[in-house]
C-alpha cells in the first residue's frame, strides 16, 4: 500500500479471534478462548496505523469480544450491528475440521443451494453486504473495522476481488484482517496468519 492509510476511507473487515471451540454450545455463543484473547492485543497493534473511527461487531459472543478488546486498546467506543453474523449453519452437524471444510467447499461452489445450515451463500453474501452498508452509512467518515467472521467476508470480498473462494476462507486466521478501500471496495491488504 502507498500513501497514508488514513487518508482514505477504509474498511477493515475483521475475523474474529480464536474461540473456545464447545461442540454442544451453538456457535454463535462461543466465548474468546485465553489466547484468543492475547491475539486481539496484537491485532489491535496492527490496526492502529489505519487509526479506526469506528469499531461495529456481529452480535455473536466471540465476535462482541474481539471487537471490544480491540476498541478497547484503541481509544475507540465498540459497538454492534445486526445481520454481520455468520452464515447461518443451523442443522448441519458438527463433524471434524476435514468434515466441515468438505461442507465449506460445496457451499462455495452451489452458491444458490442451502447445502450447508439453512442459509444459501447468496442469501449469506445478501444479508452481510446489507448490514456493511447499513454499517458504512451510520459511520460516514473515517475508517471503519467491521469484525465477523470468515465464510461471510468471504462471500462479501468475492464480489469486488478474484478469489478462490475457499481457498481464501482456509488462509484466514484467528484473528485476520482485510483492508477495503472505498468507495470501490478494492481490496488493499489480506493479512490472514497474525
Amino acid at each position: 500500500m502507498t500513501g497514508c492509510p488514513h487518508h482514505r476511507r477504509l474498511l477493515i473487515l475483521v475475523k474474529h479471534a480464536e474461540p473456545v471451540v464447545e461442540p454442544d454450545v451453538p456457535p454463535n455463543r462461543w466465548e474468546l478462548s485465553e489466547r484468543g484473547k492475547d491475539r486481539c492485543v496484537a491485532l489491535a497493534e496492527r490496526l492502529r496505523r489505519y487509526r479506526p473511527a469506528a469499531v461495529v461487531a456481529s452480535e455473536e459472543r466471540k465476535a462482541t469480544q474481539t471487537a471490544g478488546l480491540v476498541a478497547e486498546r484503541l481509544g475507540v467506543a465498540a459497538a454492534t450491528f445486526p445481520g454481520l453474523h455468520e452464515h447461518d449453519r443451523t442443522g448441519a452437524p458438527f463433524g471434524t475440521q476435514a468434515e466441515f471444510e468438505l461442507a465449506a467447499k460445496g457451499f462455495f461452489e452451489n452458491p444458490g443451494e442451502p447445502v450447508w445450515g439453512r442459509e444459501t451463500a447468496e442469501g449469506a453474501r445478501g444479508r452481510f453486504a446489507d448490514a456493511v452498508d447499513g454499517v458504512l452509512a451510520r459511520h460516514p467518515a473515517g475508517t471503519v473495522v467491521v469484525v465477523a467472521h470468515g465464510t461471510v467476508i468471504t462471500l462479501f470480498l468475492l464480489r469486488f476481488a478474484d478469489l478462490d473462494a475457499f481457498g481464501f476462507w482456509r488462509r484466514l486466521g484467528l484473528p485476520s484482517f482485510c483492508v477495503v478501500e472505498l468507495p470501490g471496495y478494492e481490496l488493499r491488504e489480506a493479512v490472514t496468519d497474525m
